[in-house]
């Protein structure tokens, strides 16, 4: 029977760069939910389709988060990836009403991404093929 690290192994940079992912997706899939809910005629496909990337990629987001909280290799490189991407989204809020939006998202993206890389972070995440299975 297939089994992650238990959550209690994750050293607490990592738990921490887990929450914010966690809450990233969290936000994401209330934006989907929120995009879902004010959809009109006249935007039916592309409301449909932006509410189901966003429930998508939010669910994504708490995947890897949990992935991240029981200390599973595989959850390294969706991370990094996904927080990337949430640097350029924030680059592209910048200025005018929205800074307050880019800060906030920059700022999240840059403290995983601190966290992830931290050293005790990359030895929890290590490659062990013994430890790592992506049980869902």
């Amino acid at each position: 029977m297939p089994t992650d690290s238990t959550p209690s192994t994750a050293p607490r940079p990592l738990k921490l760069a887990a929450a914010v992912v966690a809450a990233e997706g969290l936000v994401v899939a209330v934006l989907g939910i929120g995009e879902a809910i004010t959809i009109d005629r006249g935007r039916l496909t592309l409301g449909l389709t932006t509410a189901g990337f966003l429930l998508l990629y939010g669910a994504a987001l708490v995947l890897v988060a949990r992935g991240l909280y029981r200390a599973s290799t595989w959850s390294r490189g969706p991370a990094v990836f996904g927080q990337l991407i949430q640097l350029g989204v924030a680059w592209s809020f910048w200025g005018g009403s929205t800074r307050a939006v880019s800060v906030v998202l920059g700022l999240a993206a840059i403290a995983v991404l601190v966290a992830l890389f931290q050293k005790v972070s990359m030895e929890a995440l290590a490659d062990d093929p013994t430890k790592d299975h992506p049980v869902l």
